[in-house]
């Protein structure tokens, strides 16, 4: 991963909850992100159950069915399609 290297967002494995957490809140700030990130447990349950890794996005809908699955990010993020299922499922109010 050297052009990670080069842009300075290599980290190390975490090895607890706070360094996991530490490196999500390092990557939100750096790279902007604007909703909710979350992390998984160190035993790695939600990459087990979802297949997660490297990091994706999800759109899970309120009955638990995921509804929107994005490739394997950063470079697979396409924040258009999410809002575009955001919007399928949360249609604006009409006038």
């Amino acid at each position: 991963m050297q052009s990670n290297e080069k842009d300075g967002v290599l980290f190390r494995s975490a090895a607890t909850v706070e360094e996991r957490s530490e490196t999500a809140s390092i990557c939100v700030r750096k790279l902007g992100i604007k909703f909710p990130a979350l992390i998984d447990e160190i035993s790695n349950p939600t990459e087990v159950a979802y297949t997660g890794w490297p990091d994706r996005l999800y759109l899970i809908d309120s009955d638990g069915k995921i509804t929107y699955k994005s490739k394997p990010g950063p470079f697979g993020f396409k924040p258009d399609e999410l809002s575009s299922e955001l919007a399928k499922m949360f249609p604006p109010p009409k006038a």
